[in-house]
């Protein structure tokens, strides 16, 4: 009896060497038409093969010529993440590549890579010396070696937060291998791992913040500014040392926040660049206590100028050194430690401290329908969760005070 009559573009299945081969005419991911083989040394095994590629060829496009791991991810940070995605984000997936993918996956082919070979993969990598496996203390000075190098493991397994981070990397260039036909699954997408308790976040209590910028205004810290903004306004740390003056407007009493500072690795550097998303973008109103802490800030950031003479750099930025250049985010959180140590409040990170923001405004008595627009929020019965907490009234007392005693 004669079989069924293949359809155009079906290809065949016939002898080849030790054992046979087939061929389906595929669309290639740049849109032209050729032969995809298949090879095995049964004929059932080759069958089933060839169904699984005609089943790919009328899915989407499929690539020719099969790519390892480590290649294609070269290509994908290069023309998919890096035009597209932010330079920080770019510069955190490049080292996720270079410390984890490449050299525990990089030889694996896309088509063959399982979802049983990422799991066994990141769980040994969960329970290997990060320092041994990539060489950290090897690289140090001979003098300065003090445990892998020199036989003493100092077992610097990565925490669950990073081999997190790694498979989220890994899922992200599998997605995109599986859009442009090098990969029929994402086998990174069913992989399990521990579950991840977060952290409690910390916030200031009224009384601490407002020790705190007593203690920076005593002072005359040069970042007392920036500390109003972060603790008043909840602004992150790239947004307030990206501030310009061009965004603000002390007479109308607005900011407008759109861009940022961010370090992009060692070799890029401080780059100053737009929000991440423009739900980041926003123009807030200024209260009281903000419009003074700029105003002294312009007036002593224009006494600076005039000191530095030739060596200012006049970049237009609110918040910089002694001589106009943009801060290193990590100097700046240097800064707050410290200021965190000599105000004798409790330590915590200047993301943290957005969290205060909103016990702030309530206190300085800013309108809750103002305070909803400064902390972005989308329902107003979250505001007034806030503005619910009472505090001790000379505490209130004491910020109107500072904020006032500015002007």
């Amino acid at each position: 009896m004669a079989g069924r009559a293949r359809a155009n573009g079906e290809g065949s299945i016939y002898p080849y060497r030790n054992g046979f081969a087939a061929y389906v005419w595929v669309t290639k991911p740049d849109g032209n038409r050729t032969r995809k083989y298949v090879y095995g040394k049964s004929r059932e095994s080759v069958h089933e093969k060839w169904v699984e590629l005609q089943r790919r060829a009328k899915s989407g496009p499929v690539a020719a010529k099969m790519q390892t791991l480590g290649g294609y991810v070269s290509y994908w940070l290069a023309e998919v993440i890096e035009p597209n995605l932010s330079p920080a984000t770019w510069a955190t997936y490049d080292y996720v590549a270079r410390r984890y993918l490449v050299p525990g996956l990089g030889k694996k082919r896309l088509d063959r890579l399982l979802a049983r070979d990422v799991q066994m993969w990141l769980n040994e990598v969960g329970r290997t010396c990060q320092c041994c496996a990539q060489g950290k203390d090897a690289r140090r000075a001979p003098t300065r070696r003090k445990c892998c190098a020199v036989g003493h493991c100092c077992r610097d397994l990565p925490s669950p937060t990073t081999i997190d981070h790694v498979r989220r990397v890994l899922r992200a260039a599998l997605s995109q291998a599986v859009l442009d036909g090098y990969a029929s699954s994402n086998a990174a997408m069913s992989v399990r791992l521990p579950t991840i308790r977060t952290r409690k976040r910390k916030a200031w209590t009224s009384e601490e913040a407002r020790r705190f910028l007593e203690s920076a205004r005593a002072d005359n810290d040069r970042l007392y500014a920036a500390y109003v903004l972060v603790l008043v306004l909840g602004l992150r740390k790239g947004e307030v040392l990206g501030l310009g003056w061009d965004d603000v407007d002390l007479h109308a009493g607005e900011v407008t926040i759109d861009w940022q500072i961010q370090r992009v690795g060692k070799v890029r550097g401080i780059e100053r660049r737009r929000t991440k998303t423009v739900s980041s973008d926003a123009t807030l109103p200024l209260p009281p206590i903000c419009v003074a802490a700029l105003k002294d800030h312009h007036k002593a950031q224009a006494a600076a100028k005039a000191e530095a003479g030739p060596a200012w750099h006049d970049n237009g930025l609110v918040i910089t050194t002694r001589f106009g250049t943009p801060i290193e985010p990590r100097n700046f959180l240097r800064f707050w430690d410290r200021r965190c140590e000599q105000a004798g409040v409790r330590r915590i990170t200047v993301h943290d401290a957005r969290r205060t923001c909103g016990s702030l405004l309530a206190d300085l008595d800013v309108h809750p329908r103002v305070a909803m627009q400064i902390l972005r929020h989308a329902n107003f019965k979250i505001t007034m969760e806030i503005y619910t907490q009472v505090t001790d009234q000379q505490t209130r007392d004491a910020l109107k005070r500072l904020g006032e005693s500015l002007g």
